[in-house]
């Protein structure tokens, strides 16, 4: 297929560049698969679709602060992940500035290039470390087209947050509150969303496109538990990634691992009944999984008609939930 055809066009205002005025009171589109139904909700009728014999999984990771800026604000990098003798793979800008050797700046520290890297990234090492809670920024997607503020701190995360490792928020948890999980039967898996999330797809052909690689972690307990569900209900992308992944290695088993699971049309789900997402980017990978779940007809209209009635779109925005 071709990566164009996963294209629409959203009108710049309903890019949603602030979080709404509490998580719960995010709309939500309720798209019936079977019959190709749609339902205007709000979030807070979520638990009146999932019943005592389902099972919520969600992506109990942690954002952590991974963008850093030098003291003049010339310089920036993310953090990626860390490596051997106290280094971190990082993202840096401008990279002519990031020649192996150099010393740069960042925060109070100073960075070393240790090795560039043929992805353009580098493994940085910085003396002394960086101290991500009072220099580090919230990488917000690009599209949001604004710096973090004290209030990302608390909204760019879900009540739920636990294992710190993200670089991005698995945003359609964003919308829970404590009462509403308290309300459904659930249980947690981890998956470390990456910045690779927010690259586009270049290839003309989406099935040239290259994965990017996120760490998981299951535990032995929920992974029993996802396999005696009735019916799994994913609630975003990155739980969805997790138990495809595991389920087509043969079955949900606890451990922790790697997956560059790419999801798109065709694809037979093994183990996810239903999905609750966010609106998506045109021709972004995450467009496709859902369009695998749904059908990529249904989901454009349903796109169209979340436009048409104004919801807002992307990371702060509002919700669909796949039935």
């Amino acid at each position: 297929m071709k990566t164009d055809d996963f294209d629409y066009q959203l009108p710049a205002r309903l890019v949603a560049s602030h979080p709404a005025e509490t998580r719960d009171a995010s709309r939500m589109l309720v798209v019936h698969r079977g019959t190709g139904q749609l339902e205007h909700r709000s979030f807070r009728d979520f638990p009146a679709f999932v019943s005592a014999s389902d099972l919520v999984v969600l992506n109990n990771t942690r954002v952590i602060p991974a963008r850093f800026f030098s003291p003049d604000g010339r310089f920036e990098i993310l953090r990626l992940e860390p490596g051997p003798n106290d280094t971190w793979r990082c993202m840096v800008k401008p990279g002519k500035r990031f020649r192996e050797g150099a010393q740069v700046p960042i925060g109070r520290s100073i960075a070393t290039v240790c090795e560039v890297c043929e992805d353009g990234t580098r493994w940085l090492r910085f003396d002394p470390p960086l101290d991500p809670e009072r220099d580090g920024h919230l990488a917000l997607p690009p599209y949001m087209n604004r710096a973090d503020e004290d209030r990302d701190r608390e909204r760019y995360q879900t009540v739920y947050a636990e294992k710190e490792g993200a670089i991005a928020a698995p945003t359609a948890g964003l919308h829970f509150t404590p009462e509403i999980l308290a309300k459904v039967p659930h249980r947690f898996v981890t998956l470390h969303v990456g910045a690779g999330t927010f690259l586009p797809v270049k290839a003309t052909e989406i099935e040239a496109h290259k994965m990017h690689v996120e760490r998981f972690e299951v535990t032995a307990e929920t992974a029993a538990a996802i396999e005696s569900a009735d019916r799994v209900v994913a609630i975003g992308t990155t739980v969805v990634r997790v138990l495809e992944h595991l389920a087509a290695e043969g079955g949900i088993r606890g451990g922790a691992g790697e997956t560059s699971i790419f999801i798109h049309p065709p694809y037979a789900f093994r183990r996810v009944n239903a999905l609750l997402t966010n609106f998506h980017l045109p021709k972004s990978t995450l467009l496709m999984l859902v369009s695998a779940f749904a059908g990529r007809e249904l989901i454009l209209h349903a796109y169209h008609e979340a436009i048409r009635e104004n919801y807002r779109f992307y990371s702060y925005g509002d919700c669909m939930l796949l039935l």
